[in-house]
C-alpha cells in the first residue's frame, strides 16, 4: 500500500462524518449511536442522553465561556480552576492573592461573589427553528438584506423565548447556517466561589506544561449557584438562597481504568471540521502567524509590567492567562499543520465529494454551492487581511468602553427590535457588568503600553490597511516611533473620566447629541471612527449574508454524501451543548514514544522544583509521603489485554504496564474536545463524575480542523486526586459531605 493511497484512505475514512470516537454530537443525536455507546460500555440509553431533563444532562451547566456540572443538590458547581480563575482574581488583592494561595469556604457565608459579569446557564430545551428563521428568505435578496433578516427573525424568537427573565435564550446557526435551533437557559445571577486549590496544584506546570502530557495539574475549582427566596434567579444579594438543582452528578471515587469507556458532555466553542482546503491554507499562512505575532507582543508587555508591579500582576493575570493559552494552541496548531498534511488531506476529501457529485447528474446543484463558496470565502479572507491591524489599532479597554457606550447611544434611538443584537434591552445588565468588571481588570499604564505598542504596528502597516479618521483622531502619522505614540497617547487617560466604574456608568443612557459634545478624549475616538466602523460592520454583515447561503448549500451537499454510506454527520462545535464518547487510552507520540494513559502523585512529586510553576504545597507532599492516600491509592490502572491500545495494534499483551502505585492525577482519553470543553464532566458508563476535561496534548490541537484517532487525546483531571487533595491537603470536608460520593 503506497503512502498516497494511506492519505487518501485518511481523508476518506476522517472526512465529513464520525469516525472512531470523532464527533460532538447534539444531544438528540445520541438516540441514533446506540451501537457506538453499547460498545464503549455505556449503560445509559441514548434516548436517555437526549433528554435535557434527565440525569445526566440536566446537571451538565454553562459557564458562557467554560463548562462545568452541579455535584450537589444545592447548586454547588465543578469546573477547572483556569475556568474559575476570573472568580479567583476577582477577590485577590496584591496583600490577599488568592490566586496564589488558594480559597476553601468552610461555611456558605465564607462563600465569595465570583464577579459582576459571572454567570451559569442551564439549557432546558433546544428546538429546531430552521423554518422560523431561513425558511421563507427571497432568494433574490442581497447579502447585507439576507443578514438582516435572518437577525429579525433570530431577535423576534429570543424575545418570545425570553418573555420569563429568568431565562437567556439563543437563535444558533448549526452545519453553518442549514438549520438554526433555539436554546432556552435558565441563567444564575448570583454566582460564588466556594473552593479553588493554590495556583501551585491548580495551575501545576504552568504554560510551559499547557497543551503538554504528561501532565500533574489539579485544574479544578468548586462554584455555587445562588438564587432569591423565592427560589429564582437574582442578582447578588446576602440573603439569596443556594440554587437547588434538579440532579446533579453522584461522584464516583473509583474513576476509570485503561481500557474504560466514558461519556463527556459540555460546551465545546469553535471546530473547522468541514472547511475548504483553502482555508486551511489561509489559517496557516497568514492568519494564525499574525495572531501569533500579536498575542507575544501582548504577553511580553504583559510580563515586563507586571514584573515590576504585584498590583498589575493581580490585574492582569486572567487576561495573560488566556492569551498564553490561545499562543500555545495557534502555535500547536501551525506545527501540526507541518506534520500532518491536513491541506491535502482536505483537497482529496473535496475531490472524493466532487467525484460523487460528478456520478450522478442530479448532483450538479451541489458542484455550483462548491464554487460559489470558495468565491465568498476568497473575498472574506480579503476583508481579514484589510481589518485585522485596525481592530488591533483600537486595542485599548478605555477606547473600548467608549465605542461601547457610544454605540449604546445610537441603538437606544431605535424600537428596541430594531436594535443591532447586543445592544438591545436584554444586554443591558451585562453590558453594565462588563464596566464594573474594567475595576479589576484595567490599569492605566499597561493600557497604554499595550496600546501604544499594537498603534505601532498597525502605523507599520500599508497606506492601504490603515484608516485615515483613525490616525486623524489620534494625531498619528507613519514613521512615528513607539515612544512618541505613548507619549501622544499617555495624556489621554488624566482627561478622561472612563477609567473608573462611577466615570463609565455616568454615560449610560446619554444621548448620541451628548456624545458628540464630549470632551473627553476616548469618547472623541469613538465618535470620529464610528462612521468607519459602520462601514467595516456593513462589509462584515454582507459576507455573513452571502455565507449563510452558500456554506449550508455545501453542508446539503456533504450530508447527503455520508448520507449514502450510512454515516451521520455531526455540526461543527459553536459553543453549544455537545456529548462525545472515548476510551481512557494511551497513544504514540512519535516514533519509539508510546505515552500512558494516567500520570500519578509520585509523579508529581518527582517533578517539582523549588520554583513555580513546578513548586508545590509542603502539605501536599507531606501527605502523600505520610501515606495519608486510604482510598485513593492504586497498585493496577491497567486494561484487560484486549482493550490495550498497544495490544489492539501490536498484538503485545506483555507490553502492558500492570503497576502504577500511586494516587492518580491525570488522565488521558479518546474523546473528542475543544476550546469551550474546558471543565466539562467526564463521566463513566452510568454518568457518574470521573474526571474534568481541562486539556488536549499537542499533537491533537490540529483536531479543530482535523480528528486523527490514533493520536488525538483529551487530558482529564481524575476525580480521585481532587478528592484526595480534598480530604488530606485542604480539609474541605464540608464539600465532601455535601456531595454524593460512590465507591
Amino acid at each position: 500500500m503506497n503512502a498516497k493511497f494511506l492519505l487518501t484512505a485518511a481523508a476518506l475514512g476522517l472526512s465529513f462524518a464520525a469516525a472512531a470516537d470523532e464527533g460532538q454530537w447534539q444531544p438528540h443525536q445520541l438516540a441514533q449511536l446506540q451501537a457506538e455507546l453499547t460498545a464503549k460500555g455505556i449503560d445509559i440509553p441514548g434516548k436517555q442522553l437526549a433528554d435535557l431533563s434527565q440525569y445526566p444532562m440536566s446537571a451538565i451547566v454553562s459557564l458562557g465561556y467554560c463548562s462545568a456540572s452541579f455535584v450537589s443538590p444545592n447548586g454547588l458547581v465543578v469546573t477547572n480552576h483556569h475556568c474559575g480563575y476570573n472568580a479567583i482574581q476577582n477577590n485577590s488583592t496584591k496583600d490577599n492573592n488568592l490566586i496564589e494561595k488558594g480559597f476553601l469556604a468552610k461555611t456558605m457565608r465564607e462563600e465569595l461573589p465570583a464577579g459582576a459579569q459571572e454567570r451559569l446557564y442551564i439549557t432546558e430545551s433546544v428546538t429546531d427553528v430552521t423554518a422560523q428563521v431561513s425558511g421563507a428568505l427571497a432568494a433574490d435578496l442581497t447579502g447585507a438584506e439576507r443578514h438582516e433578516a435572518i437577525e429579525a427573525n433570530r431577535k423576534a424568537l429570543i424575545k418570545s423565548c425570553e418573555s420569563d427573565a429568568n431565562y437567556r435564550c439563543s437563535v444558533v446557526s448549526f452545519h453553518h447556517g442549514l438549520e438554526y435551533f433555539q436554546i432556552k437557559q435558565l441563567m444564575l445571577q448570583d454566582v460564588r466561589l466556594v473552593y479553588a486549590p493554590s495556583e501551585a496544584i491548580g495551575n501545576f506546570g504552568g504554560d510551559i506544561d499547557n497543551f503538554e502530557y504528561p501532565r500533574h495539574t489539579g485544574d479544578y475549582t468548586f462554584l455555587r449557584g445562588y438564587v432569591g427566596k423565592d427560589g429564582k434567579p437574582a442578582p447578588y444579594a446576602v440573603d439569596n438562597v443556594p440554587y437547588q438543582s434538579k440532579h446533579y452528578l453522584k461522584v464516583n471515587a473509583n474513576g476509570v481504568r485503561a481500557g474504560d469507556g466514558i461519556l463527556l458532555a459540555g460546551y465545546p466553542g469553535r471546530t473547522s471540521r468541514y472547511r475548504l482546503a483553502d482555508e486551511i491554507a489561509f489559517a496557516a499562512d497568514w492568519q494564525y502567524p499574525a495572531q501569533v505575532k500579536t498575542y507575544q507582543q501582548i504577553i511580553n508587555t504583559i510580563d515586563s509590567l507586571s514584573a515590576k508591579d504585584a498590583d498589575l500582576k493581580v490585574k492582569y493575570a486572567s487576561t495573560v492567562k488566556s492569551l498564553n493559552n490561545r499562543m500555545k494552541k495557534l502555535q500547536g496548531l501551525l506545527d501540526g499543520f507541518k506534520v500532518t498534511d491536513i491541506h491535502a488531506i482536505k483537497q482529496q476529501q473535496e475531490q472524493a465529494l466532487r467525484d460523487w457529485i460528478g456520478n450522478d447528474a442530479s448532483r450538479s446543484q451541489y458542484q455550483q454551492s462548491i464554487a460559489e463558496l470558495a468565491q465568498v470565502i476568497s473575498a472574506e479572507q480579503a476583508y481579514s487581511q484589510q481589518t485585522y491591524y485596525f481592530d488591533n489599532a483600537k486595542r485599548s479597554a478605555m477606547l473600548q468602553a467608549a465605542i461601547l457606550l457610544h454605540r449604546l447611544a445610537i441603538e437606544n434611538q431605535k424600537p428596541d427590535a430594531q436594535r443591532d443584537m447586543g445592544y438591545q434591552q436584554r444586554d443591558l445588565s451585562m453590558i453594565e457588568s462588563r464596566l464594573t468588571r474594567l475595576e479589576k481588570s484595567f490599569h492605566p499604564s499597561m493600557d497604554l503600553a499595550i496600546w501604544s505598542e499594537q498603534l505601532a504596528e498597525y502605523l507599520a502597516q500599508p497606506d492601504a490597511v490603515r484608516v485615515s479618521e483613525l490616525d486623524a483622531a489620534l494625531g498619528l502619522t507613519p514613521g512615528m516611533s513607539l515612544a512618541q505614540i505613548s507619549t501622544k497617547l499617555a495624556a489621554l487617560y488624566p482627561q478622561s473620566q472612563l477609567t473608573n466604574t462611577a466615570g463609565r456608568k455616568a454615560w449610560l443612557g446619554k444621548t448620541p447629541a451628548e456624545f458628540a459634545q464630549s470632551d473627553d478624549p476616548f469618547i472623541k475616538v469613538a465618535v470620529a471612527i464610528y462612521a468607519k466602523n459602520k462601514a467595516l460592520e456593513l462589509e462584515e454583515k454582507t459576507l455573513s449574508g452571502q455565507l449563510s447561503q452558500v456554506r449550508p448549500a455545501y453542508m446539503q451537499a456533504i450530508i447527503a454524501y455520508n448520507t449514502s454510506q450510512g454515516k451521520p454527520v455531526y455540526p461543527d462545535a459553536n459553543s453549544t451543548l455537545r456529548i462525545t464518547y472515548g476510551t481512557v487510552d494511551g497513544y504514540p507520540a512519535k516514533d519509539g514514544v508510546y505515552k500512558t494513559p494516567f500520570t500519578s502523585v509520585k509523579g508529581l512529586i518527582a517533578k517539582r522544583q523549588d520554583a513555580y510553576p513546578f513548586s508545590l504545597p509542603q502539605s501536599l507532599v507531606d501527605a502523600y509521603n505520610n501515606g495519608n492516600t486510604d482510598g485513593y491509592y492504586y497498585a493496577d490502572l491497567a486494561a484487560k489485554p484486549q482493550q490495550s491500545w498497544l495490544c489492539r495494534i501490536a498484538g503485545c499483551p506483555q507490553a502492558e504496564v500492570k503497576a502504577f502505585n500511586s494516587v492518580p492525577v491525570n488522565f488521558l482519553s479518546s474523546a473528542d474536545t475543544t476550546g469551550g470543553n474546558s471543565g466539562s464532566a467526564v463521566m463513566n458508563g452510568k454518568g457518574e463524575l470521573v474526571g474534568l476535561n481541562f486539556d488536549s496534548t499537542y499533537e491533537s490541537i490540529t483536531k479543530d480542523w482535523y480528528f486523527n484517532p490514533d493520536i488525538t487525546r483529551a487530558i482529564h483531571v481524575d476525580i480521585r486526586y481532587v478528592l484526595w487533595l480534598m480530604q488530606y491537603v485542604d480539609g474541605a470536608q464540608n464539600l465532601l459531605d455535601e456531595m454524593e460520593i460512590v465507591r
